[in-house]
């Protein structure tokens, strides 16, 4: 509807807080929830001047058995205490036994019955036991006396014979032994594949070795028990590792190696040299030389020696199966070996892709954060679809048996690759407590993730980081989800939660609320300052808000601390243009608008039913009424305006004149989660206008609020969150008049399953071409 107002009445149309709205809550600080400062981690997010954390390095030496699929090993562990306070005991983690029989993980798992079961589900209920976890051998100090040592479930309690004071070191040693698991069939985070066509195993170990959990001045020891989602929360050390394989295996390992002239031949060597000065994968060992192992499954052993510096983890794979290839990446000046390791099975997938997406995570991520500091960078191919270490990570997807593949499995490699190396930052680097917070690095890296797939190629199909793509998720029912500042172990929908929704979060942060500009600098910041250290979430909403001078307490508190979702909506609209009463101009637009109403309906019949009214035959009852015309201007209604005109000033007169439009348009918060308005404006030529409302607009009203809008061009429509900024979950409202959303009825019969990849069916019409292994 148009309304008419006088120019005079302009200063009636500026908003201001009113009383009775809504008490702020969106908007109130996060003071209570965060933890008080201090000299350990200040306001600001940063490390405090008495910042400190402990420091465990190892010395390991351990023998695979491919006989039996089972490893022993001895380590021995110097552990400082670096805290201001005086330890007793220390805590170890026994990851492995999440495996035992009896675990807690194994006992807490739930599952239902069901008429009609798969041999798969039965077998699985009642398979054999694996006999799983670590056998403690000996617990001892460096002299070799015995240190009295107390397992409850994945924690070891070790009790020192004395008390460990700050800027002590404490020495002492563990001999253990475990089997491994079958990763296809029990599923985990490592374990072996076996190849029944060339009877091999392919060895992917980590959680392999008891490891110290992490004492903080957050919490103390960090010994939640591992249940199987929360992951690890590890401290700082060098290792050295020496790992005894059959002698024709391959063994790629966290940090460098140190003896190749007593593992690889001179050619290999050569050929490593090579990689590491090329900008193109170089293949180390060759897929001929792996298959001719796997045929000849070589005797004897060799020992496989790595050094690794400043990392809280050592992981490593094996197999006489693997394919290696190598390349060099540059970063700051600093030289990284960007490798991959994987059977035949998996070319020429990975040959193509695996070592090149290495090497762009490195660049990328390093951009964005730090530069990666160390000197290797590792994807391995085999049972484990996704998890990562310090320079080694563990990647799925494999091309069909004929080499084909689908775009859904080349695209799922890349990401994979990109997203597990990419966790190099977090968590290895800047190292967040996984046991507690998921999202701190799942959430992070699955943004990296996001950013570093759409530098690959224009318009990559990433999953996750687009708003669009966690609309599903954030308009489902309430009691299905949790918020993100939820424990890793209480978390519902963990893929949603922990990696897509803070994911997205930080894209918003980044594209609509900060801008590139600030967001890049606060985040790169927080790696900075973080790196090689252990932050908390209020280390990261801190710095974020610190480095970038924009206050972000409603927004973490509304995505991170509740469940609530964007479903914002254009309520009514009202337009106003300036009337100066001028009454010729308002008498003739008066008359337009009368001439334009359509007769009713008893109108239009009665001009045919009524042949002549009582006026109309007798014109003597005709009296002034009937000749009078009320939208003629009268010399006293000009008078009256020219004496208007001449009290006005000249900017009133230049606004009167100006012609502008006012919008006066409600906006409703229907789905409780504050976001900025974005308001496009599409006007009566055809052009549009795109308008960025910051988010605190809601802060006095947190449900319903109206904003004007000026224009000197008519507007003929109003539309919020056009680019599909802000996870809006029904777009249906957002847009002024109402546009018929689109939907559509589902064919009875569903669309087949797709058989052949597009690779297959193009061999089909006689075209043999595939993308070849660009490693030479």
């Amino acid at each position: 509807m148009r309304n008419l107002f006088a120019g005079l009445a302009l200063a009636g149309l500026v908003a201001g807080p009113i009383a009775a709205l809504a008490q702020d809550t969106k908007f109130a600080q996060l003071g209570q929830e965060l933890p008080t400062p201090n000299n350990y981690r200040t306001a600001s997010g940063a490390p405090g001047h008495q910042y400190w954390q402990q420091r465990a390095d190892y010395t390991i030496k351990a023998e695979l058995n491919d006989d039996n699929q089972s490893i022993k090993g001895s380590e021995t562990i110097t552990y400082t205490n670096n805290s201001p306070d005086v330890l007793t005991y220390l805590w170890v983690q026994l990851d492995q036994n999440i495996y035992e029989p009896n675990s807690m993980s194994n006992a807490t798992k739930t599952g239902e019955l069901k008429e009609k079961m798969t041999l798969q589900a039965v077998d699985y209920l009642t398979r054999e036991k694996f006999d799983g976890g670590f056998k403690i051998e000996q617990v001892k100090d460096r002299n070799g006396k015995a240190l009295k040592y107390t397992i409850n479930n994945t924690m070891m309690r070790v009790d020192l014979p004395g008390p460990l004071k700050h800027g002590q070191s404490f020495v002492f040693n563990i001999n253990w032994h475990h089997n491994i698991n079958n990763q296809k069939t029990l599923g985990g985070r490592s374990g072996y594949e076996f190849f029944p066509e060339d009877g091999n195993y392919l060895y992917e170990m980590a959680q392999w070795f008891p490891r110290m959990a992490v004492y903080d001045d957050v919490n103390g020891w960090q010994h939640k028990q591992f249940l199987g989602s929360g992951e690890f929360a590890l401290p700082f050390g060098d290792y050295k590792v020496s790992l005894t394989v059959p002698a024709d295996h391959v063994v790629a390992g966290t940090g460098e190696l140190q003896n190749a002239s007593q593992v690889l031949t001179s050619t290999q060597q050569k050929r490593w040299a090579d990689a590491a000065k090329s900008d193109k994968p170089v293949v180390v060992v060759t897929q001929e030389e792996a298959t001719k192992a796997e045929k000849n499954h070589a005797k004897g052993k060799k020992t496989w020696v790595f050094q690794a510096k400043n990392v809280r983890d050592f992981a490593w794979a094996s197999s006489r199966k693997f394919i290696w290839d190598a390349m060099n990446v540059s970063v700051g000046g600093k030289n990284t070996l960007a490798m991959s390791y994987y059977p035949k099975e998996a070319n020429p997938l990975w040959g193509q892709y695996s070592t090149q997406a290495v090497a762009h995570t490195v660049r990328t991520y390093s951009k964005h954060t730090i530069d990666y500091p160390y000197p290797v960078a590792i994807s391995v191919h085999g049972p484990v679809g996704g998890m990562e270490y310090p320079m080694i990570s563990f990647n799925g997807y494999r091309p069909e048996a004929d080499g084909t593949y689908s775009d859904r499995t080349k695209y799922g490699l890349i990401s994979v690759v990109i997203h597990e190396v990419g966790h190099n930052f977090f968590p290895m680097i800047v190292n967040s407590d996984e046991r507690q917070w998921t999202w701190m690095d799942e959430g992070l890296n699955t943004f990296m993730q996001y950013l570093t797939e759409q530098e690959w190629e224009r318009n990559y199909p990433s999953g996750r980081g687009e708003p669009a793509k966690i609309v599903n998720y954030m308009s489902g029912a309430k009691n299905t989800m949790v918020p993100i500042m939820t424990n890793s172990e209480s978390i519902l929908q963990f893929g949603n939660n922990a990696y897509g929704k803070p994911a997205t979060g930080l894209n918003i942060l980044r594209e609509t609320i900060m801008g590139r500009q600030l967001f890049d600098y606060a985040f790169k910041e927080y790696a900075n300052r973080w790196a090689f250290k252990h932050p908390m979430p209020a280390d990261f909403f801190r710095t974020m808000e610190d480095a970038s001078g924009v206050d972000l307490d409603w927004f973490w508190r509304g995505w991170f601390y509740t469940t609530d979702h964007t479903d914002l909506a254009i309520g009514d609209v009202k337009w106003y243009t300036i009337d100066a009463q001028d009454p010729e101009f308002v008498n003739a637009r008066k008359r337009e608008q009368q001439n334009k109403t359509p007769q009713t309906l008893s109108q239009q019949r009665n001009l045919k039913d009524i042949q002549k009214t009582l006026v109309e035959q007798n014109p003597e009852l005709k009296d002034f009424y009937n000749s009078y015309d009320p939208l003629a201007t009268t010399a006293a209604d000009k008078a009256t305006y020219q004496t208007f005109m001449k009290d006005i000033t000249p900017e009133q007169k230049k606004i009167l004149e100006s012609g502008l439009n006012f919008y006066e348009v409600g906006f409703k918060n229907l789905g409780g989660l504050v976001m900025p308005l974005i308001v496009r404006m599409q006007y009566e030529d055809g052009s549009e206008e795109v308008v960025n409302v910051p988010a605190e607009i809601w802060r006095y009203n947190n449900e319903e609020i109206t904003k004007v809008f000026v224009t000197e061009k008519p507007v003929v429509s109003f539309e919020l969150d056009p680019y599909l900024q802000t996870a809006d979950t029904d777009l249906s409202n957002n847009a002024y008049p109402r546009r018929m959303a689109p939907s559509r009825f589902e064919l009875f019969k569903q669309q087949e399953r797709q058989q052949q990849n597009p690779m297959q069916k193009q061999r089909a019409t006689g075209n043999t071409g595939t993308q070849k292994n660009t490693a030479q």
